[in-house]
């Protein structure tokens, strides 16, 4: 599939951060055992390949805005284009030796989210879609799952850790979710859970106190697949609330109105 100049270039900052975080990946385990633990190297690690695509992604667009996870963020020349990128979606998981972590690059024109790509090192996959060519993974065309019995599908989500406020909320969705579904998985990297549904693995996914950068890429990946996704409040915003319910067409909206507490 031959993407656009910018998908390009998001997609080589995305391989490029990859490669660094892949290999800082090898060292985590050595560092388990140590009395300091991995924390410290880690959030080097992060901010290393934060870098690394802010060098290559302003390199070629020089003009572009910036809201990156780890630094300030940066009004462009161009107000109209920015950059929206989570260096390391699953750090808890990286930091704990889990393959289950990301990359997460979005681009926004206008408002709007245009092109996304996660990437994902540790098995090779990498997500990617821009608005109105379709969702890829590596080479294959997305497609949501056709599934449409509540009962046979599973769902993602991010549980609360750490005294979060809408811990009650969650378990509030759980215990109104479970008895009517497959199963719900928690995977600790909002960006793959996004793609997941995208790539047909997962029937929806939902969560609350997310960031913008967890949701971008991943939400122009979801609808290009044959998505659907409304912020969790019918009257709030997706990016701006940090708040999503998503699913195939089939399911969205049996899926929504159990979480909604309908």
């Amino acid at each position: 599939m031959q993407g656009s100049a910018n998908l390009n270039v998001m997609i080589k900052a995305a391989r490029r951060a990859g490669r660094s975080l892949a290999k800082d990946f090898r060292e985590v385990e050595n560092l388990q055992v140590s009395a300091k633990g991995a924390g410290d190297f880690v959030s080097r690690a992060d901010i290393a390949a934060e870098a690394i695509i802010r060098e290559e992604l302003t390199a070629a667009r020089p003009t572009y805005g910036w809201c990156g996870e780890e630094s300030d963020a940066v009004a462009g020349k161009d107000p109209t284009r920015r950059w929206i990128v989570d260096p390391l979606d699953g750090t808890t998981n990286f930091l704990h030796g889990l393959p289950h972590w990301a990359i997460s690059i979005a681009l926004e024109h206008k408002g709007e989210i245009v092109a996304g790509v996660i990437y994902d090192p540790a098995k090779d996959e990498l997500f990617h879609a821009e608005k109105g060519q379709g969702a890829w993974m590596n080479e294959t065309r997305l497609r949501v799952s056709g599934r449409s019995r509540m009962i046979e599908s599973i769902f993602a989500t991010g549980l609360p850790f750490g005294g979060r406020a809408d811990l009650p909320d969650t378990l509030r969705d759980m215990a109104r979710l479970l008895p009517q579904c497959a199963g719900v998985r928690r995977w600790g990297a909002a960006a793959l859970d996004l793609a997941y549904v995208a790539a047909g693995r997962y029937e929806g996914f939902w969560e609350r106190g997310l960031h913008e950068w967890d949701i971008a890429a991943g939400l122009v990946i979801l609808r290009e697949a044959g998505g659907l996704a409304e912020p969790i409040d019918p009257e709030g915003d997706i990016l701006r609330d940090g708040e999503i319910v998503c699913a195939n067409g089939e399911i969205f909206d049996r899926f929504a109105k159990v979480i909604r507490g309908g």
